[in-house]
């Protein structure tokens, strides 16, 4: 069994279910993502680290929506809504029809891994698609969105997609991500007007 890092022991101390939410942290002091009174959604909320600092960054006159195959850990206050369900099934119409026009597009989405590294990056890669389709399908304009990407097959190819759907594109890599991981996060601002 893998032994928790410094980051793990101190997210479960800061009242965190994963030290991804140091990676969000770092992201948002950086380039400021998150404001009070947002409409946030969260794609691959599990286990509900970014889905909590999100509820605190946005305040109880903020939303913040939550979509996983598994439900969250932990209780949240009454702005955060989790949903149980498939991210690649999701309709953005029907998103915005019921939760309205979100002004962040959060997705740490990550692929059931199987060891076989072309196709965990095809699967990655799908999840990316398909959660940039969803915030193009569901931000305000001047909103904004964040993805996990991997570096590898097929990288060029969706970051040209997402720079030719948003006004700005930033990719970075955080100092909470591990020094071996080839992860880093794509930030889109300003859906480029269709």
């Amino acid at each position: 069994m893998k032994r928790p890092d410094r980051l793990s022991i101190r997210a479960k101390r800061e009242g965190y279910p994963a030290r991804s939410v140091y990676k969000l942290k770092e992201l948002d002091a950086k380039y400021r993502l998150l404001k009070r009174g947002n409409r946030v959604l969260d794609l691959g909320c599990h286990p509900g680290a970014w889905l909590r600092y999100a509820a605190q960054k946005v305040g109880k006159n903020g939303l913040v929506v939550g979509v996983d195959l598994k439900e969250p850990k932990g209780d949240y206050p009454g702005h955060v809504h989790a949903v149980v369900g498939d991210v690649l099934e999701l309709d953005p119409e029907s998103l915005k029809e019921r939760w309205g026009p979100f002004h962040a597009v959060l997705s740490d989405l990550s692929p059931k891994l199987t060891g076989a590294r072309s196709t965990d990056m095809a699967r990655s890669l799908a999840l990316n698609d398909k959660a940039l389709d969803i915030a193009l399908g569901t931000l305000k304009p001047g909103g904004l969105f964040l993805v996990k990407v991997f570096h590898g097959s097929g990288f060029e190819d969706f970051l040209k997609r997402a720079r030719g759907s948003f006004q700005k594109t930033i990719v970075t890599k955080p100092k909470a991500s591990s020094k071996r991981s080839r992860e880093a996060y794509l930030i889109g601002m300003g859906p480029a007007l269709r």
